[in-house]
């Protein structure tokens, strides 16, 4: 027997699994949240709650809101379950669910209007985004934001009927200052080094479109702390609703299943005011890069390792890959010799027990998380994940063969078959260009390093050139196995 996630039957809930200990009729908006996925509510939201089951800050509940169709789906689910959700962390051994109560509303996409209206009040001190590194609008071949984007240019020529949650955020911001109303603190929850800059690099550069002096005064007068977040979440099927009706007796639409480890870390640099979170684990300090350098690069990076051999050989989770011993050593090669030796000390941290921690969350069984989901939207996670890397390598004068290499079967994926033959379905924004582009690169493999937005100067380099095209040839030859187990051994 299970029972429907709804606030009127937490209290049947409550008897096999937490439910928030305290009132929510006492709760009041303090957030703005866009990109109401399942990491925003397996992070950024359980954070709160549990910052809620201490009796304090109970102003600072989420509202949930969105520019895409996509979110409207998940405000129609939510809002059927009073805005609950069921959270299952789990490790190897165990898992525990709870049900979170920190979001009280979601405002509709198709409403724009409405949302701005809600950024004007004065009671939303913190607008936070998890909205993938693709939504900030950054070229990857300079780093910088793209104003030349079709919609960011539609927005900066009408401002005043935005679309995008830039757009939306400069005219809730301009609305809060003809008000005399402090600005909100924007705060990126997404995975991008500065993730604070880029930020505010998107609302500034979109205003500076319609209104120079306006993007000045955001720069001025906006705060954008940084911040690193960090916790394995894979996406929600019928897998996870069927295990947590059968362990839990609980029916949630959307629930959300994670790993039970969780990062946090912030930038103190919130002027209107914020939660107490430090009590509940988040870690604020004056400087998030080394933090951020560390998780993209090692964490993330490790992702795009794994992801793409893995998913040529037709393996379908995670935890599979790792299971598989030429996988995991080509991911410990690489992490070892060319990514954490570029990776700058992190305050009380030990890189080498950081890497051990990553293969043990890699290798959890009971996450599910799929090898689809980490090879997604490669042509905006590369130029973070793995490139970054091999410029740093570069400057150094230091090898990039590995980096090289996982670049290549990156490359060989995008082809758009595994190796037995089965189609890849398009797993990218830029999925047509890619696959066009990697069936020119199996007799020219110039033609993939050619996309200057991507690779940038790592594209021009001579040594990441000639390490790059080997590669790709072998892989086409050879075999994806064949030419990993023969960089383990040395022999390429």
């Amino acid at each position: 027997m299970t029972t429907k996630l709804a606030a009127q039957n937490l209290d049947a809930i409550s008897t096999s699994t937490a439910t928030p200990s305290y009132d929510r009729s006492t709760l009041s908006a303090g957030i703005v949240h866009f990109g109401v996925g399942n990491f925003h509510r397996a992070h950024q939201a359980v954070y709160l709650d549990s910052l809620f089951n201490t009796g304090r800050d109970h102003g600072w509940a989420i509202i949930g809101a969105g520019v895409l169709p996509s979110d409207e789906k998940m405000r129609r689910v939510l809002a059927s379950q009073d805005f609950l959700t069921t959270v299952v962390e789990q490790s190897a051994s165990r898992s525990a669910a709870r049900v979170t109560g920190a979001m009280i509303d979601f405002l509709s996409p198709n409403d724009p209007a409405a949302i701005i209206r809600t950024l004007s009040d004065p009671a939303i001190r913190i607008v936070s985004l998890t909205i993938t590194e693709g939504g900030y609008f950054i070229d990857p071949a300079t780093g910088e934001f793209d104003a030349r984007d079709p919609e960011i240019m539609a927005d900066g020529a009408t401002p005043e009927s935005p679309k995008t949650v830039f757009g939306v955020i400069v005219a809730g911001l301009k609305r809060r200052r003809q008000a005399g109303i402090e600005p909100f603190t924007v705060m990126s929850c997404d995975n991008i080094p500065h993730n604070g800059v880029v930020a505010r690099n998107a609302v500034a550069g979109l205003a500076k479109l319609s209104d120079p002096e306006f993007s000045q005064w955001i720069i001025d007068q906006v705060a954008f702390p940084n911040g690193m977040v960090d916790r394995i979440t894979p996406a929600t099927g019928d897998r996870e609703r069927e295990i947590l009706s059968r362990d839990f007796g609980i029916e949630d639409s959307w629930p959300v299943f994670c790993e039970d480890f969780t990062q946090w870390v912030l930038e103190d640099n919130f002027p209107a005011g914020r939660p107490a979170l430090e009590r509940v684990g988040v870690q604020f300090v004056p400087d998030v890069t080394p933090y951020e350098h560390m998780k993209i690069r090692i964490l993330n990076g490790g992702h795009a390792i794994i992801a793409y051999p893995a998913g040529l050989l037709d393996i379908h989770f995670v935890h599979e890959a790792m299971e598989h011993p030429m996988i995991r050593s080509f991911l410990q090669k690489i992490e070892q010799e060319e990514i954490i030796p570029v990776v700058p000390p992190v305050p009380d941290t030990d890189l080498q027990e950081y890497f051990k921690k990553i293969e043990e969350r890699f290798a959890n069984p009971k996450i599910g998380d799929t090898i689809r989901r980490l090879c997604l939207d490669g042509s905006n996670r590369q130029p973070k994940f793995i490139i970054s890397s091999i410029a740093d390598r570069l400057k150094s004068n230091e090898g990039v063969t590995g980096l090289a290499l996982a670049s290549a079967l990156w490359c060989r994926y995008c082809y758009g078959t595994t190796e037995s033959g089965q189609t890849i379905e398009p797993n990218d924004p830029n999925w047509d260009r890619l696959r066009s582009v990697a069936h020119a690169a199996k007799d020219n493999a110039m033609a993939w390093l050619k996309m200057e937005d991507i690779y940038g100067d790592v594209g021009s380099s001579e040594v990441f050139r000639k390490h790059f095209t080997i590669m790709l040839k072998a892989i086409w030859s050879e075999g994806v196995k064949q030419v990993i187990t023969r960089y383990l051994e040395q022999k390429i």
